[in-house]
């Protein structure tokens, strides 16, 4: 597996029912189509070698032979190549027969996985022809020139990289309790199942349903190949679906009712699989118990390796056709945790400090619903902007006529007169704009909305949000610090979006400005013209860059190297598909990269005692909550990897 990739595919053969010279034809085409495509392990239907409708022809011993030697065929077109293909047919045991899967690859029969659970209610009747896997007593055959050991035990298929993978048989999967449960929990990354589901009206839509929860309880990738054209249309018609989902996500769907064969594939990230199952720790307590015997595949011979999914640049944001929704949803999220906190401590008024920037921007809407939610009077949020050094106009005149707008009370604390003052007793240049100068600024601000919070037995409400605390981002016990910060969970490009998603509900033109204003902490004059001189972008790098970075390290542990190629792929290769053209060059990538795992960690400490915030999404960084890590942490590791990309 490179960078935890495993290459899979669906695939739906043409097939002629009880034409088993025809039906591995059309498998071996598709396996040197699949091979020549750099498919690793492909599965196709369930019983494609003699088709699934062949019905009581299932009883006759010409059609049994002839799909064993359609095996021992399959068995020498692949002895040269490296992919490992399931394919299914019907194979006899111990006088018994059965529903099987066997597993190819370079020329070996690496194991048959016989099917547990037979339909035989309405237009199913596998239990006139077949027996089930649980009938079935360990035993040793020779099949196809080829000895093995079959059983009802779960069996899982290794790859030489350690990847595992299980197979399932259709009905499998649809039972109270799959087999793909038990070979999850032992270790398969992958499900593999070989189907023959016919279409009926809504059916499609209640398997695809299906295979998304197993996949996503299992946390693992499910691949499902059912069978197509050809099959016998005397009492149903059979689609052809090919889906592959990775941990409950859709990622490739094939064409139903096709009359031509495909292939449908897509690259299985295993380390973001093997992540989320080392985090979660329901899945880890009901390992216990689980096994599966082990079959070792060959090593499969590495091949240049490109990334061929499609990588989204803001894994935050939702899609637009769930933006109103998820908006909806973080906003209630917010509101409730600082609803809460007000009717804890029985407060009646909450102090803001409003630049006219994004964060206070949001937080202060936060509030405004708080306080409807608990029928305060808004004029109990107390609104104070301070203008400073560095204020613009534009971000003063945002933050009067926001304030104005929602009625809450307005207080303006002009800090140039403190600062000069604190600036003599300290015996600093005021001249000199160095961290000096820009943290008393911010340290002289949170001083004032913790004394007037003080004066009015009032709340302060803090407006840092998730990318400011990963990247630090924040004066230490300056804007830093507040009562409760509702935006500890969003990031900065999801706050952008939430707040543009407001503003097309209010109709305000004040926040359509207010997320058209470059980020700045305004804590540097402004340049000639009265525009904002500091742009935190340009000082920390861009907040899209590190929102995808946080996503990626956070969430999933990658590395940065693993993070580097996702971001090249979302950032530096234009997508037609999203009609988006390349964002950054590679060095770019690099240098901003380098820069967050510095700043990561060496700012833990700030993250150490941050206040109380409402978890917002999958990513948080609560010290008492997800994310738990020492201050002194070394970051050696990380900078070299990020040396050597």
């Amino acid at each position: 597996m490179k960078y935890g990739f495993v290459k899979v595919a669906a695939a739906v053969p043409a097939v002629k029912v009880a034409d088993v010279e025809y039906n591995v034809q059309q498998i071996e085409s598709l396996i040197a189509q699949a091979e020549g495509r750099g498919i690793e392990v492909m599965v196709l239907p369930e019983l494609c070698i003699t088709g699934y409708t062949c019905q009581d022809l299932f009883k006759e011993q010409a059609l049994l032979d002839r799909a064993e030697q359609g095996v021992m065929v399959l068995l020498d077109f692949t002895r040269k190549l490296d992919i490992i293909t399931v394919v299914g047919l019907p194979v006899v045991i111990n006088s018994l027969l059965y529903n099987c899967a066997a597993v190819i690859q370079g020329g070996q029969l690496l194991g048959i996985i016989p099917k547990t659970y037979l339909p035989s209610y309405a237009e199913f009747y596998e239990k006139r022809w077949f027996a089930s896997a649980q009938d079935l007593n360990p035993t040793d055959i020779y099949f196809a020139g080829s000895p093995v050991h079959v059983s009802a035990e779960p069996l899982l298929f290794a790859t030489g990289d350690g990847m595992k993978f299980g197979v399932e048989i259709c009905e499998d999967v649809w039972a109270p309790i799959p087999p793909s449960n038990n070979l999850a929990l032992a270790g398969a990354d992958i499900i593999l199942n070989l189907s023959a589901s016919d279409e009926l009206i809504g059916k499609n839509t209640y398997l695809k349903s299906l295979l998304a929860q197993q996949s996503a309880r299992t946390i693992s990738a499910y691949v499902y190949s059912s069978c197509g054209f050809g099959e016998s249309t005397q009492d149903m018609v059979f689609g052809g679906n090919a889906l592959i989902f990775e941990n409950g996500k859709l990622l490739v769907e094939g064409s139903r009712f096709s009359i031509q064969p495909q292939i449908q594939s897509c690259q299985i990230d295993v380390e973001k699989l093997r992540a989320e199952r080392r985090t979660n720790t329901t899945f880890i307590n009901a390992q216990r118990g689980a096994h599966a015997n082990i079959i070792n595949c060959k090593p499969i011979s590495p091949k240049e390796f490109d990334l061929l999914r499609d990588v989204d640049p803001h894994p935050f944001i939702p899609k637009k056709e769930q933006m109103a929704e998820t908006c909806e949803e973080i906003l209630n999220i917010q509101v409730s945790g600082l609803a809460k906190r007000l009717y804890h401590i029985n407060a009646q008024k909450a102090v803001i400090g409003i630049s006219g920037g994004l964060d206070s921007t949001l937080a202060l809407l936060v509030s405004v619903k708080a306080f409807d939610k608990l029928g305060l009077d808004r004029k109990g949020i107390i609104g104070i902007t301070m203008p400073g050094f560095g204020t613009t106009d534009r971000t003063h005149n945002n933050a009067v006529k926001l304030m104005e707008t929602l009625g809450v009370t307005i207080r303006e604390i002009n800090i140039s007169k403190a600062v000069t003052q604190h600036f003599e007793d300290i015996g600093h240049n005021p001249k000199v704009h160095d961290v000096t100068y820009e943290n008393a600024q911010a340290r002289e601000r949170t001083q004032i909305l913790m004394d007037v919070a003080n004066q009015e037995n009032a709340i302060v409400v803090g407006t840092g949000d998730l990318s400011e605390l990963a990247l630090g981002w924040a004066t230490y016990n300056g804007d830093h610090m507040s009562m409760y910060g509702v935006n500890a969970g969003v990031p900065k490009t999801l706050i952008r979006y939430i707040v543009s998603y407001i503003a097309g509900e209010m109709a305000t033109d004040t926040l359509l400005d207010i997320v058209d204003t470059p980020i700045s902490p305004e804590l540097i004059p402004a340049d000639e013209q009265g525009q904002i001189k500091q742009k935190t972008e340009d000082l920390v790098g861009p907040y899209e860059l590190h929102d995808f970075f946080i996503y990626y390290f956070l969430r999933y542990g990658f590395s940065p190297k693993k993070i580097f190629l996702l971001a090249k792929k979302a950032f530096c290769t234009a997508s037609p598909v999203e009609g988006r053209e390349a964002l950054y060059d590679e060095e770019t990538v690099k240098k901003w990269l380098t820069v967050f795992c510095r700043r990561f960690f060496t700012q833990q400490f700030k993250r150490s005692c941050m206040p109380d915030g409402p978890k917002v999404g999958s990513v948080s960084l609560s010290p008492r909550g997800d994310w738990r890590m020492p201050s002194d942490a070394s970051y050696a590791l990380w900078f070299e990897e990020c040396k050597n990309l």
